[in-house]
This record gives structure tokens, C-alpha cells and sequence, in this order.
């Protein structure tokens, strides 16, 4: 008993460094951008970008003020992307189309930062997550029953005293770090427990099948867990340690941000939508197949890319083929 507490708190000693470090990075992040977006509500900066961004949502059959949902989504979390739905009284079709959308296409600023240090590059994350939250919200429209809504909606913003949104705001980005905080750390702390344990393999193990018919490296097993339960905010920091550490080639690392940039926090999220009656397979079903057919497309992608080099290395270096082991015993 002695060895197995002693063996624990290691894992809490070791662990708690590195999730200090990350939660420290990720308010630095969170608290600017947050604020940034009260400052963008509060003076009806997101209403003016939708007015010219509602012709793109009309072309796949959704209203004009659909623009305002999905730039809200861009800028804040889905909790906003709930609210401003309430607000609107949208149609369940048009608005099951739109969260699908925003779950594709959050948190931009925030988890783009995340998957870019962990070896993808930001501006191929940022169409990526933009031009398929409008693939899957146009093949949604298509397959879905029912007619798209020719109805009108107009939202406003809240023009009050600022320093009462202020006021309002602290609480709730008071929370919100204090969760980053709380849940970085204890991840780490599980995730070096299931290390030192012997755990994980036995958790990973049984995914392996799954990673292979996903196009994912087995080892990332346990970060496409936490990727898929807690998303990508929070389970960061397994995924920067593992980086890190060496324990994910770049390449692999760059196949599940393919994956967890479309289909992550597949539990928490769409639970957030419930309330407005939208159907959770829905929500849940086409981003992760989306996000499988993906990271086969990158797979082959960085194939043909492979081949292209050799190509141009065999062109511009042939006597290396000519010296090669097996041109000479030919």
C-alpha cells in the first residue's frame, strides 16, 4: 500500500508542472479573446460581419441570421452558439443543421492555437474546419426531411451600460479558467497514473481497430479519447505532453488534429443542444464520419506528396540510383 501511495504521488508530482504550464498558456489565450468578443458584442460588431456573410448560408438553404450564429460560434464556444439559438427560435431542421455547423466550426482562435502547436499548420486548420462546417450543413440540407426555412429573423445585440457586461462577464470567465485549470491538471494526473499503472495499454488496446479503420496511428488511442469526451481545450495537454515527449511523430499528430479539428467534445457539446430538440445523432454521426473520410484524403495527400519527392530526387540525383546496393548486384 505504501509503494502504490508513493507510486501516486510521483504521478501528481510529475504531472502537475507540465499541467500548470499549459493551463497558464491556455488563459493567456482564453482571458484577451474572450474579452475581445464581449467588446465585439456589446457594439454590434458580430451583426455587422453577418450582414455580409448571410448570402453564403442562403446558397445551402439556411436564413440570412444563420451568419450570426456561426460567427458567434467562430469567436466564442457553443454555450454562446446555444444561447443566440434560443434567442432566435430558429426551425429544429434549420437549426439542426446550423449546430452541426458550429460544432465543426467553434472556439477558432483558441483551438486553432492548440492545433497548430501540436504540429498542424493553422491557416490549413482554419479552411478546414470552415469549408466543412459547409459541406456538411449543404449535404445536411440535401438529405434531411422537410424544406429549408424562407423565414425572416432579426437578432439584436445588448446596447446597456458596459461596465454591467463587464460586470456579467468576470463571473463567467471566472469559471471558465477555473475549469481549464482544474480539468488540465487532473487529466495529466490520470493520464500518468494509466502510464505508471500499466492501464492504458489495456484502455488502447481494444481502439487499436478502430484507430486502423479511421486511418489513425494506434498510438494515438487515448488522445482521440480525450479528444472525442473532453475536446480539444481541455485535453490539450496530454496532447502537448505527448508531442513533447516524442511519443507522436508530427505526421501522426497532424492525421488526428485532421480528425479531432471536425469531430471532438462529442459528448458534452451536442448534449448542450438538447434543450432545442435537435436529434443527437445528427449531431453527432456526420462529423465523425466526415472526419474519418478526412484523414484518409491527408493520408493520401502526404502519399502522393512522397512520391512527388522521390520523383524529383531520383530526377535531379540519378546517380544515387546508379550506385545503389541494388543496381550494383543487378
Amino acid at each position: 500500500m505504501k509503494d502504490f501511495n508513493n507510486r501516486l504521488l510521483m504521478c501528481v508530482k510529475q504531472a502537475l508542472p507540465v499541467g500548470l504550464k499549459t493551463s497558464l498558456w491556455l488563459i493567456k489565450l482564453t482571458l484577451p479573446v474572450s474579452f475581445a468578443v464581449l467588446l465585439l458584442d456589446y457594439f454590434g460588431l458580430l451583426v455587422i460581419m453577418a450582414e455580409y456573410t448571410s448570402p453564403i448560408f442562403q446558397i445551402i438553404g439556411l436564413p440570412g441570421v444563420a451568419a450570426l450564429v456561426l460567427i458567434t460560434s467562430i469567436f466564442t464556444n457553443i454555450y454562446s452558439v446555444v444561447a443566440v439559438l434560443t434567442t432566435l427560435a430558429l426551425p429544429v431542421r434549420d437549426g439542426t443543421i446550423l449546430a452541426v455547423m458550429c460544432l465543426i466550426s467553434h472556439g477558432f482562435l483558441i483551438e486553432t492555437a492548440i492545433l497548430k502547436k501540436t504540429g498542424s499548420s493553422a491557416t490549413r486548420m482554419l479552411l478546414l474546419r470552415l469549408v466543412s462546417s459547409f459541406i456538411v450543413g449543404a449535404v445536411l440540407n440535401f438529405i434531411l426531411p422537410g424544406s429549408p426555412s424562407d423565414g425572416t429573423f432579426s437578432y439584436q445585440t445588448q446596447n446597456g451600460d458596459l461596465t454591467q457586461a463587464i460586470i456579467e462577464w468576470l463571473p463567467q470567465i471566472g469559471v471558465t479558467l477555473l475549469k481549464i485549470v482544474i480539468l488540465v491538471n487532473a487529466l495529466l494526473i490520470v493520464q500518468r497514473c494509466l502510464e505508471e499503472f500499466g492501464i492504458l495499454k489495456y484502455l488502447t488496446k481494444p481502439l487499436s481497430p478502430l484507430m486502423k479503420l479511421m486511418g489513425l496511428p494506434k498510438e494515438s488511442s487515448f488522445l482521440w479519447v480525450v479528444g472525442n469526451t473532453i475536446g480539444l481545450a481541455y485535453g490539450s495537454a496530454v496532447m502537448l505532453q505527448k508531442v513533447e515527449e516524442g511519443q507522436l511523430k508530427q505526421k501522426e499528430c497532424d492525421l488526428l488534429n485532421h480528425h479531432l479539428a471536425i469531430s471532438h467534445s462529442q459528448l458534452e457539446d451536442p448534449l448542450l443542444f438538447l434543450s432545442l430538440g435537435y436529434s443527437i445523432p445528427v449531431l453527432i454521426i456526420p462529423r465523425f464520419l466526415f472526419a474519418i473520410i478526412l484523414v484518409w484524403l491527408r493520408r493520401l495527400e502526404n502519399y502522393l506528396i512522397e512520391k512527388h519527392r522521390q520523383r524529383k530526387f531520383t530526377e535531379t540525383h540519378p546517380q544515387v540510383l546508379q550506385t545503389s546496393p541494388l543496381k550494383v548486384k543487378k
